[in-house]
């Protein structure tokens, strides 16, 4: 049992002592004040009493060689409740094992536990969730690196909830809210292991949503008519992008509906010269996407294709390669929007090169739009009979992406049968290059 003694003037108040088990720590009552009451079996091992009813089983030690002379520390070993008296004891044994044999335990949990920075948080984020894709790795590296790139080497406790509210409202100004949203969603993702292994760090996008902050609200950008932005956005490439290779991949998102990632990083690897077909294996919808190489294509690929051997090694293994980028092929083009949008007339983003083909393919050309879906890669739907009808062949898909890619043309020049055969003479051109390659 516990041994009190009343607190009497000018003198010091005894230090209650006892076998601490279940029972006798939860016969300790609250008081105006917390105190401690300490094991009569192991020196240093005791629980702390909160006025609020909390206890917390704690060791006090002394670290070094000064004996005496050296300062007290003390450890935590946990909650009343969340680990037995039993538990606790066993812990104290060990961490005062460790003390007797000149270890300091504290200092090592310190520098073990240490907050660690957005960088490491980051790696950590990383290498402990589910079984990702690279193509979605490489997004958060983009994201993280491109919007949060300057806080990496902060330590997460140092970034609080203001630091995300301008962050947050500089990328809704330039380059807008879905990039905005998306930096947002990935900070605050990588703050929760942390949160749960330190028990006082916050997360601080949390805060800021507690605070009242809001993400902007997901909305889908309508194009304006086809035959309306496609001259607009085809006078914005030839002026604003001076890059050829970047040119190229813009029009080759124009001709093909892909998105900017399957683009950007496509292999010659993935382009089947015999077949004359593109195939990409690691898609949004997680089915394998299959396209045919239109006559524009083929002029797309034959001049990426002429122009090969004028990059060095790695960077020939991609259709649209960059002498700059670690990977050896563009790694984004997303900033040249805003220019080719500004220099055509009409507001441009690459996804919207594949809402314009799929309108052309549906409004204009009304194709079937189990044909479209094929085309673009979008998921199939739960409709029976279209579960039920055999896939579309690659005749019958070469056939209506060459009817949209000529369309899209004819929307943007006007272009008379004289293109047409221009066109054929590309492809006929690119069929020769690779053959005798």
């Amino acid at each position: 049992m516990p041994s009190n003694s009343t607190p009497q003037a000018g003198k010091r108040v005894a230090r209650i002592r006892m076998t601490l088990t279940a029972r006798t720590v939860e016969a300790l009552q609250p008081k105006a004040r917390a105190y401690t009451a300490w094991d009569d079996r192991i020196t240093g091992f005791g629980v702390r009493v909160q006025p609020s009813g909390l206890r917390s089983y704690l060791v006090n030690y002394r670290a070094g060689d000064r004996g005496r002379k050296a300062p007290h520390r003390r450890i935590v070993i946990g909650r009343h409740g969340h680990i037995t008296a039993d538990q606790a004891r066993r812990r104290a044994r060990e961490i005062l094992g460790r003390v007797a044999l000149g270890e300091d335990p504290l200092a090592d949990r310190a520098r073990t536990r240490s907050i660690p920075t957005l960088r490491k948080a980051f790696k950590d984020y990383l290498a402990v969730g589910p079984r990702r894709r690279d193509s979605t790795i490489a997004n958060y590296r983009r994201a993280v690196h491109r919007d949060l790139g300057d806080w990496l080497d902060r330590s997460l406790d140092d970034i609080d909830r203001r630091d995300v509210e301008r962050r947050f409202h500089e990328l809704t100004e330039r380059p807008g809210w879905v990039q905005a949203n998306t930096a947002m969603k990935l900070l605050g993702a990588i703050y929760r292991r942390p949160c749960l292994d330190f028990e006082d760090l916050r997360n601080p996008v949390e805060l800021w949503r507690a605070a009242g902050g809001r993400l902007h609200r997901p909305r889908r950008r309508r194009i304006q008519p086809p035959p309306e932005v496609l001259p607009c956005w085809n006078r914005g490439f030839e002026t604003a992008v001076r890059n050829p290779v970047a040119r190229d991949a813009f029009r080759f998102g124009l001709y093909t509906g892909m998105r900017l990632t399957e683009v950007i990083s496509l292999a010659w690897t993935q382009v089947d010269m015999a077949a004359m077909t593109v195939r990409i294996e690691d898609t949004k919808s997680g089915e394998p996407l299959e396209f045919p190489v239109t006559r524009q294509l083929a002029a797309i690929l034959g001049c990426r294709f002429a122009e090969r051997e004028r990059y060095p090694g790695k960077a020939q293994a991609w259709v649209f390669p960059s002498e700059t980028s670690a990977s050896g092929h563009l790694e984004s083009i997303q900033h040249l929007n805003a220019r080719i949008g500004e220099a055509g007339g009409a507001r441009f983003w690459f996804h919207a090169l594949r809402n314009c083909f799929i309108t052309i393919a549906d409004r204009e050309l009304m194709l079937p739009t189990s044909m479209t879906k094929r085309l673009v890669n979008h998921a199939p739907s739960n409709d029976i009979t279209e579960g039920y009808a055999a896939d579309w062949t690659m005749q019958q898909l070469r056939d209506a992406a060459q009817r949209i890619a000529d369309r899209i043309d004819e929307l943007i020049r006007g272009a008379g049968p004289e293109h047409a055969i221009a066109s054929e003479t590309a492809f006929r051109s690119f069929a020769n290059i690779v053959g005798s390659s």
